[in-house]
């Protein structure tokens, strides 16, 4: 037995003598056991000794197994307890399960049945660190061909599936060697992935377009509209979700609806709310909005508090432009107090063919993070950044509403309009007064940069962008890397470094997770 460290086992039971084949068993197998017969000596050696494991017999004189158990987790709340009975009761099984034991088992038990549960309960992280560390290996060199020989949008779905996967997996593990791995193939995979984009994109909005992949202004047309012929639909855009955001809430949200398909799009750029969403809702690319609908779009350089006031009346006319008389209900969510009205009141919205529900949390979180310390803090890595998602899902109004949709035999879509990359690089950028803020991405006309990974745009009507004037262009940013102006260029490196940021190229924040949803009968 490979260990670092030898575990302990303590064994509670009246008819220990009977159990000496097991104990020799284990100790053959090099664990150190200790042993009780009663319960009250059982609580005295756990409190004294270093326990890794306790096997507990249910029924035993005087202290029973459980009372024993309630005692035990009373000392010590973290040590494993096993149970062990001859009893196949159902209510005694609910009360142990319900004392959070670790395992139950019924006698007569074998070595392997004990030597099973104690490498579950004792050495699980470094059975799973060892397996999961050699999986990722061996895949290593065939997802690093990949990369390299991607060619297509669908290739580049699998590849970052493939790569958030592992970026959960891999996050878990004690030993961050392998992790740090992953880093760097991810790094080279949002490098292949740019050349890709750069190679591509325009192309997607020319005459020989076949190629293209599902982009945001085809979303609804496409994806949405066609299940409002067989059922009611609701729609939660989830601003900023990534696919790993998207794989942690997976487990809670599907307690209520199966998915039927989980898919990826592309998102428009920049990747940023004015643009990506405004295109989703409207089924037009930006340049269009701004030509069929003036009054609806506006510039960067608006003095306006957002540029999405307008996404129920451009998702109303999609409708309308296609010919269909479905009724439509909206709400935008952007704090708790907002959600927990709608979810009290959702009966309001039932009425409708089509629901969105528009939520801001995601977005919000990661503009707090760049500017809070406490939550920079609490979100300090991807890992960070998933498990507040994750409690916020968990703790927030949207679960009150996700149970009530699941109820009334709603269908669900849970979709984002881009998301997020953390940044890492900065690129130093020139340009006018007029020039854009966003870190990722730049509009303007005298915008100069030193930098080759940076993708410039020169005619942005080209990629079906509007410009405020004849020689306004865009650039945006590749990969982890960050614009910054030369004035304060230092504080802003430092201030906005390692923050989760959008409205560039990557993986992150061009692959969109699009995630249609059945109720679960009840």
């Amino acid at each position: 037995m490979s260990m670092n460290k030898r575990i302990t086992i303590l064994w509670v039971d009246d008819e220990i003598d009977l159990l000496r084949p097991h104990i020799l068993f284990l100790e053959n197998k090099g664990y150190h056991v200790i042993t009780a017969t009663n319960g009250y000596d059982g609580m005295e050696m756990l409190q004294n000794s270093s326990v890794d494991i306790v096997f507990l017999d249910e029924n035993m004189p005087g202290m029973t197994g459980l009372e024993t158990l309630n005692e035990m987790k009373a000392i010590n709340s973290v040590v494993p307890v096993v149970m062990i009975t001859k009893s196949e009761e159902e209510n005694i099984m609910e009360q142990a399960i319900g004392s959070k034991i670790a395992d139950y088992l019924i006698k007569p038990v074998n070595p392997n049945q004990i030597l099973l549960t104690i490498k579950k309960n004792t050495e699980s992280l470094r059975l799973v660190t060892e397996q999961t560390t050699s999986q990722y290996q061996s895949k290593f060199s065939q997802l690093g061909m990949d990369i390299n020989m991607a060619g297509t949008f669908e290739d580049w779905m699998l590849i970052y599936r493939q790569l958030a996967y592992w970026d959960i997996e891999l996050e878990k593990l004690e030993d961050k060697g392998m992790h740090e791995v992953l880093k760097m193939q991810k790094n080279d995979a949002n490098n292949n992935f740019a050349r890709f984009i750069r190679n591509s994109y325009a192309g997607w909005f020319g005459k020989n377009s076949d190629r293209k992949p599902l982009l945001s202004p085809n979303v609804m047309r496409q994806e949405v509209f066609p299940m409002l012929k067989h059922q009611k639909t609701a729609m939660i855009l989830i601003d900023n979700l990534r696919l790993d955001q998207w794989y942690v809430i997976a487990p809670i949200i599907c307690q209520y609806f199966k998915p039927d398909k989980e898919s990826l799009y592309c998102a428009i750029l920049p990747t940023v709310t004015q643009y990506a969403r405004n295109a989703l809702f409207s089924g037009l690319m930006p340049l269009d909005i701004s030509q069929i609908h003036p009054e609806l779009w506006l510039d960067e350089n608006d003095e306006d508090d957002s540029h999405n006031l307008h996404e129920q009346e451009l998702l109303r006319k999609q409708l309308q432009r296609l010919g269909l008389n479905y009724s439509l209900s909206y709400e935008k969510i952007t704090n708790e107090k907002n959600g927990k009205r709608v979810a009290e009141n959702l009966n309001n919205y039932l009425n409708s063919d089509l629901m969105v529900f528009v939520y801001n949390f995601i977005d919000t979180l990661s503009h707090a993070r760049t500017n809070t310390d406490v939550i920079r803090d609490l979100a300090s890595s991807e890992s960070g950044y998933r498990s507040i998602t994750q409690s916020w899902i968990e703790h927030s109004s949207v679960l009150d509403i996700i149970k009530q949709l699941s109820a009334e035999k709603v269908k669900l879509v849970i979709t984002t309009d881009h998301g997020s990359i953390s940044v890492t690089n900065p690129v130093k950028v020139i340009g006018d007064r007029e020039s854009s803020s966003n870190l990722r991405y730049k509009q303007g006309k005298q915008l100069n940069h030193d930098s080759k990974n940076i993708f410039s745009v020169k005619d942005p009507h080209s990629i079906r962008l509007p410009k405020l004037n004849l020689t306004t262009s865009y650039i945006f940013s590749i990969n982890n890397d960050y614009m910054i102006y030369p004035k304060n260029y230092n504080h802003y490196v430092n201030f906005y470094k390692n923050t989760f940021q959008h409205g560039g190229i990557s993986l992150e924040e061009m692959m969109a997770p699009l995630i249609i949803l059945s109720p679960i009968e009840n």
